[in-house]
């Protein structure tokens, strides 16, 4: 019977930890930077866009086209809309949406706010009809977006995609 005993030098174990040490720290300091920064770059856009005094339909065009958004005069429909106080699977990937843009409607449970809709006229490369939503609540816009009610439909913030 043969016993090997192995015992690794200090130098080596603290040169061994050192590495790794430097190892993460790059890491750290690299991945975030191949990482889009979509949500930032949303969260910086919205903070030169005014989300208040939004009294009327016609303050929604005014707000829409702060993103670059055309609309048709004639809005789509005007409603009284309760956020619910339970989020089901739909809700919550709608309030996704919503945080990628700095806003929640968590926060507005059981609030009843108004939605408005209205026909987008210079969606970039998209022939289908696409409309815009804004949901305000005390004449602040408190969520939005971008759809179409296509079959293979989408739905995203309200920035303007890149065309």
């Amino acid at each position: 019977m043969f016993i090997y005993s192995l015992k690794a030098s200090t130098i080596k174990f603290f040169g061994i930890i050192g590495a790794t040490i430097v190892t993460l720290a790059v890491l750290i300091i690299v991945i975030p930077t191949l990482v889009p920064n979509t949500t930032e770059e949303i969260s910086a856009m919205n903070q030169s866009i005014s989300f208040d005094n939004i009294r009327d339909s016609d303050d929604g065009i005014k707000f829409l086209s702060q993103y670059g958004w055309e609309v048709s005069e004639q809005i789509v429909e005007e409603c009284d809309v309760t956020i619910p106080k339970e989020f089901d699977k739909v809700m919550t990937q709608y309030n996704e949406i919503q945080k990628q843009q700095g806003l929640d409607l968590g926060k507005y449970s059981k609030k009843t706010a108004k939605r408005y809709t209205y026909k987008i006229t210079n969606y970039p490369n998209y022939e289908g009809t696409v409309y815009a939503n804004i949901i305000t609540y005390k004449d602040k816009v408190i969520a939005g977006d971008i759809c179409t009610a296509d079959a293979k439909g989408f739905i995203h913030t309200l920035p303007m995609p890149q065309a």
